[in-house]
Formats: C-alpha cells, sequence, structure tokens
C-alpha cells in the first residue's frame, strides 16, 4: 500500500524553520466501523468543540467476513484505500490529539492483525479494537456530550456488524450490552436476494428479537424515560419522516408503515422512499427490520436522535476541559463567546422573559420544562446576528442558529430556537412558527409573544431601570401593566410597546398596555 510514502509525507510536513507544524488546538478521531470508516476533526473554540472537516467512506468491512470470520482480502484492500485518504488529513496534528478505534468486525475477524499491521502503517497511528461494552460505553458518553438529557435515557446504536444498548443517566451509563446484529450482517443474513418481502422481513426481525430477549429482562426493569438512537439507521428513519411532512419522533407504528412503504417497492433497485437518502439505501431494510424489533421487544414508546455517538464520545475523551459539563449550557456560552453576544445583557432578557413567564405560568399551561429552556435560549441568543450588522440582526441569528450545529438541542429544538430568535423583533412572521415541529403551534407563539415583550422591557440595557411589570392573559389576549405615571417618564418605551401593539395586532394577537 505504499505506506513509505505516507510516512514519509508526514515527515515532510514541517514549517519556515524545518520543525514539524503542529496545530496543538486541533483533534482527530478515526471510527473504523462495520458498515462505513469516519473521520471527524474538531478545533476547540470558545469553550467548545468545532468541527472543521467530516469524512465518511462507505467500506462495509463486515460484508468481507464469512462464516469462518475471516476477512477477505478484498474488504481489507478497501478499508487500506480508505485510509490512505485519511492519512494526509492527520499528516500536520500532534500525535496525542488523534485516536482511532476499531469496532465490531476487527474485534470478529481472526485475522485481524493482518489488517492492523498495514493500516497501522498507512496512519502512522497505532489502532484500537474495543470491545463491545466498551464500544457501547463509549457511545454513551458521545450522546451524553451533545444531548441535553437529566432524565434515565434509554441509546441504541445499530452498527453494521454490532447494535449497542445501554442504559445511563448524566454522564454514567448504568447498563451495556453488545449484540452480534447489525445492519451488514443482516443484509448479507436475510436480504440476500434483494427481494423487500414479507418473508425477509419477518425473518430479520424475528432473528433480532431473538437476540435482543437475551438482555430485554434487565432493561425492562431498570426502565428509562427518554430514548435516543445514535447511528445512521436512526438518522435515516427520522429524515423519512420528515420528508413525509411528520415530526421527527419515531414511533412502532411510524416504523411499521414505512416497512409497508418498503414492501411495496418490492426489490431494493425499486425502493424509493422520501426522504431517503440514496446512500443509505443499500442497508436501510435490515437496520429498519433491526429498529423494530427493538421497539416491540423493549416496548418503546418513541425514540428521537442524539446528537452524537462513538466518535464523539472517543473525542470528549480526550477533552478533559469540556467533561461532565451541562451540555447545553456550554453551547450557549460558546455561541455567545464566538458571536460576541453581550453576555450581561442576554441574561437580562432572559430574566425578564423568566419573569413574565412565571406570571403567566397558569393562564398559559407554561409548565413544559422544554418550552420554557427554549425561551431561555431564545432569549441568550437573539442578538446572535448583530455581528453582522443591525437592521435584520434577527434574520442573520436565526440563519446561523438554524445551520449551526448546537450539541444539547435536537434539531426539531434547533428550528423552534431559530423560529424565536427571527420573530423577536419587527415583522412577525407566523409560517415559520408553524414550520417547527418541537412543539404546538400555540406554544411556539406564546412564547415568542413573551420573547418580543422582554426585549422591549429590557432596551435600554441597565438593571436598574427595569420597570416592574405585571402580565395576565384572558385566552390569547395579554394585558401588560406598568407602574402609574412610569410611561409618561419614559416617552421611547411608550412608542416601541405601542408599536409592538400594532405587530401583535397585524399577526391576530390582542396586547394592551396599562
Amino acid at each position: 500500500m505504499g505506506q513509505e510514502t505516507h510516512v514519509a509525507a508526514r515527515a515532510k510536513s514541517m514549517d519556515g524553520a524545518g520543525k514539524p507544524t503542529q496545530h496543538n488546538d486541533i483533534y482527530a478521531v478515526i471510527d473504523l466501523g462495520s458498515n462505513s470508516f469516519h473521520m471527524l476533526m474538531v478545533k476547540v473554540v470558545g469553550g467548545s468543540v468545532q468541527v472543521i472537516g467530516r469524512v465518511k467512506r462507505k467500506v462495509r468491512l463486515a460484508a468481507g467476513l464469512n462464516d469462518s470470520l475471516v476477512l477477505s482480502k478484498q474488504a481489507m484492500t478497501r478499508g487500506w484505500e480508505c485510509l490512505a485518504l485519511f492519512a494526509e488529513r492527520l499528516q500536520d496534528i500532534p500525535s496525542a490529539n488523534i485516536r482511532i478505534v476499531g469496532t465490531a468486525t476487527l474485534r470478529l475477524a481472526r485475522n485481524v492483525k493482518t489488517f492492523l499491521v498495514e493500516a497501522e502503517a498507512i496512519l502512522g497511528q497505532p489502532i484500537q479494537v474495543i470491545s463491545g461494552e466498551e464500544e457501547a460505553r463509549i457511545i454513551y458518553l458521545g450522546v451524553a456530550h451533545t444531548s441535553n438529557c437529566d432524565s434515565n435515557r434509554l441509546v441504541i446504536d445499530i452498527g453494521g456488524a454490532s447494535t449497542e444498548i445501554v442504559v445511563g443517566q448524566g454522564f454514567q451509563p448504568i447498563l451495556l450490552s453488545s449484540l452480534n446484529m447489525g445492519c451488514v450482517t443482516f443484509l448479507e443474513r436475510y436480504f440476500e436476494n434483494n427481494e423487500l418481502s414479507e418473508a425477509n422481513f419477518n425473518a430479520a426481525i424475528a432473528a433480532a428479537e431473538r437476540e435482543i430477549r437475551t438482555i430485554s429482562a434487565q432493561y425492562l426493569q431498570q426502565g428509562w424515560q427518554n430514548a435516543v438512537g445514535a447511528s445512521g439507521t436512526v438518522q435515516a428513519m427520522q429524515e423519512i419522516l420528515v420528508g413525509q411532512g411528520k415530526d421527527e419522533v419515531i414511533t412502532l407504528p411510524r416504523l411499521e408503515a414505512i416497512m409497508q412503504q418498503a414492501l411495496a417497492c418490492g426489490h431494493m433497485d425499486q425502493l424509493n422512499l422520501p426522504g431517503l437518502a440514496q446512500e443509505r439505501k443499500q442497508v436501510f431494510p435490515s437496520g429498519l427490520a433491526i429498529l423494530i424489533a427493538l421497539f416491540r421487544v423493549l416496548n418503546i414508546s418513541g425514540m428521537t436522535l442524539s446528537g452524537g455517538a462513538l466518535r464523539e464520545g472517543v473525542l470528549y475523551s480526550m477533552l478533559p476541559q469540556l467533561q461532565h459539563q451541562d451540555v447545553r449550557a456550554r453551547t450557549m456560552q460558546s455561541m455567545m463567546v464566538r458571536y460576541y453576544i453581550d453576555q450581561q445583557h442576554a441574561e437580562r432578557v432572559a430574566d425578564m422573559a423568566a419573569t413574565l413567564a412565571d406570571q403567566l405560568h397558569q393562564q398559559w399551561n407554561l409548565a413544559s420544562f422544554e418550552g420554557l429552556a427554549m425561551l431561555r435560549s431564545g432569549a441568550l441568543l437573539h442578538e446572535l446576528g448583530l455581528l453582522i450588522e443591525y437592521k435584520n440582526h434577527h434574520h442573520h441569528g436565526a440563519y446561523i442558529i438554524s445551520h449551526a450545529e448546537l450539541p444539547g438541542f435536537t434539531r426539531a429544538q434547533q428550528q423552534l430556537l431559530m423560529a424565536l430568535v427571527y420573530n423577536h423583533r419587527a415583522d412577525i412572521h407566523k409560517e415559520i412558527l408553524s414550520k417547527q415541529t418541537m412543539t404546538s403551534v400555540l406554544l411556539a407563539v406564546r412564547l415568542t409573544r413573551l420573547l418580543r415583550l422582554s426585549v422591549i422591557l429590557s432596551m435600554r440595557r441597565r438593571h436598574e431601570v427595569l420597570p416592574e411589570v405585571q402580565i395576565t392573559a384572558q385566552a390569547e389576549a395579554l394585558t401588560l401593566t406598568l407602574p402609574a405615571g412610569w410611561l409618561d417618564h419614559h416617552p421611547l418605551m411608550r412608542a416601541e410597546l405601542e408599536q409592538e401593539m400594532l405587530y401583535q395586532q397585524q399577526a391576530g394577537w390582542q396586547l394592551a398596555i396599562e
């Protein structure tokens, strides 16, 4: 494979003084999975990580593993060719900032040393083949560092040759399992003829159910409040749901409906579902069968997609300064630092929004913790776009939120946050609020109205001039009451609030100022 060329190229990466150029704030993780090889590169910026590169290649290593657990030369060659591409990107990164892990297929292969010797020569780095339980532990940490959740959660990752199942709380896994079933191995075993038939699906589901039942009792006894998926299979299901106009929550009836759509296609060559990516089609039926079995045996009511998995777990193990922090708070802090947000003022607006929400707690049924959390996040980021320009800074901020990676927020939460920031001032665009799927349109509207008022009431950017306000609601009609004579002494505030009454009236919302 010409490993001498890669070693030489690494040696030639020098600065002007003839010394190796090292980027000490850049980190790289390579995941040698059974279906795909992935490389993730990040830079530590503003107390968080900024992705600067992702490379993914479909290697399907597990397809080269025969019944005797011997990995074929063809499969190994596909892997080596992929790693030759990765090696170029690793040349300028310190070895201490690089981690490379191998998973199920490399665990199983009897001739794994043959693959590893050549692979390590190509990369110039050691490769760690991790156990199933260690893979499950790292996957859980990757989820914990990228998804916000305080309660017990079930984490599932369907890989090419194994499926990891974890229950944990916070950053601590409680139950760990790795089962010998994956979307590549089940594809070879149950969909070899490429037929999308009931017989094929039923055989794959039954086999997965048998495997899951070996560990199901202890998981059902442990229990969990939330379920998240950390794999391409779960991402594919979510993309299909969104592509078909549904929200992001995966349920068993929805999975079974997707299976019926696949059955109607009849053959892998004819598989064409709205939202299903081309690169995912080959392993889609087998992954779907495994996911249906997991929902049935573990009685999973609903599942969303996590923000990270194995690669992120490995990454954060190299970044002790970022470990065991509140994920969402870390993201907020990083965004405020990177975009030069006035943090003191952002907190002032967030506190005002919390005050108004507390007064309407009963009348508007604002008991949803996530709804109030989104309100606070919207307040903290409402000036995100000021770094670009003032006039349309609410639009710029919304664009950034919509396209940024925000650990601790699901995609649906991110869309609600975008809608709040977009509508926090000036003209109200109700269609943007109606397109978010995290919550009801009614709650999104209520949160928007509270954020808009909080921004106006905090406009002087000083704590000591904040008015004592009272807010009440009769159905959707709001009345904002300020101290007697206060508006007479604050004519600009009066003008802003009167303009806000017009904005809300145009949107069909009633607002009175007293």
